[in-house]
């Protein structure tokens, strides 16, 4: 449910009013824009007194929200969702380039890719110390280890790190990570999302390999509704009939998510096509249909790289990439 407020109505009124609705036992998300202020009912709201809120004389309207999220719902938040990490706006205009190896093989390794992307322009450096893999026998990552060694590389570049969080058992390990990466398997873990809604850390929310995108922002809800309002989306293809990609990059959820919600989205393209040849033309596109950024897996030597060096690209690929989507991003008024 939302309360819209007529403008210029006074603040201790709005207060007064505030205070009679909770009492009836629901959360209120409280948004103030240029010239409103709308207040967003959160919770069981069936028993709530409507016509005792619409008699108000600061009310101008009350509105049934249809959609099953609400935190996420830009109805109830109508500005845009502007994170700041390390100095560095995700949203509001900026492109934000998120950019390393699928995983952490080695000091040198990792140290040498951070600074190869941050030379190349990318504000994020990605990382898996942690990798689900569909094979049990395939490489599973360093752990610990792993993330010891990216938080050299960011002592080394500056750059804050992302990283994948599989187990709630290794929360604690991740105090230098970020953002905190929830991959696509992990979607609906929903005693995961939980969790990482008590935090006060950004979350990378993934798509699920076949999640429609109400199941998609229905999970960033559970991540909200625990407090933590701190989520970007990430789309990274999805599984359909088709062979020739690992994945089906659905580039239409962007503005859908636009007008949906006011999280930022961000596009992965690396694990949407699974060729390397094909990341430069989809991380394009994904600028060009509005998103507030892009994932790129990036490997120093990917022919020997021990997880998707198939479609990671070499630091050359990649700055050649970052001056395509520099031209683009002018053109959509982005600032990279």
């Amino acid at each position: 449910m939302i309360v819209v407020i007529k403008p210029r109505a006074a603040e201790n009124e709005i207060q007064k009013l505030m205070d009679k609705i909770r009492i009836q036992g629901v959360d209120i998300h409280y948004s103030k824009g240029a010239s409103q202020v709308i207040l967003g009912l959160v919770g069981d709201t069936q028993a709530i007194n409507r016509n005792m809120i619409a008699s108000s004389d600061i009310v101008e309207k009350v509105l049934s929200v249809q959609e099953p999220y609400k935190k996420a719902n830009r109805l109830i938040h109508p500005q845009d969702t502007i994170l700041e990490i390390m100095g560095r706006k995700v949203g509001e205009g900026n492109l934000t380039v998120m950019a390393g190896p699928c995983s952490v093989e080695s000091e040198e390794q990792i140290v040498s890719v951070a600074k190869d992307v941050q030379a190349a322009g990318a504000h994020f450096l990605r990382g898996g110390a942690f990798k689900p893999r569909t094979s049990p026998y395939s490489f599973q990552g360093m752990g610990k280890m792993g993330l010891e060694l990216l938080s050299i590389a960011k002592k080394e570049t500056g750059l804050p790190l992302v990283s994948e969080l599989m187990d709630l058992q290794d929360l604690d390990l991740f105090e230098d990570v970020d953002v905190i990466q929830v991959g696509a398997r992990n979607m609906q873990n929903f005693s995961l999302l939980k969790e990482l809604g008590k935090i006060d850390k950004p979350i990378l929310l993934k798509r699920g390999l076949s999640a429609t995108i109400e199941e998609w922002i229905m999970s960033a809800e559970y991540i909200m509704a625990g407090g933590n309002e701190e989520v970007i989306l990430c789309e990274r293809g999805i599984r359909t009939f088709e062979t020739m990609t690992r994945n089906t990059l659905d580039l239409s959820c962007i503005p859908i998510i636009k007008s949906k919600t006011h999280l930022p989205i961000i596009v992965d393209p690396s694990h949407a096509t699974g060729i390397r040849w094909a990341v430069k033309a989809m991380a394009k596109a994904a600028v060009a249909a509005g998103a507030d950024g892009i994932m790129v897996e990036v490997h120093n030597d990917p022919a020997h790289a021990l997880c998707d060096g198939e479609q990671a690209l070499s630091p050359v690929d990649f700055s050649q990439l970052m001056d395509s989507i520099q031209k683009i991003s002018q053109i959509e008024g982005k600032v990279i």
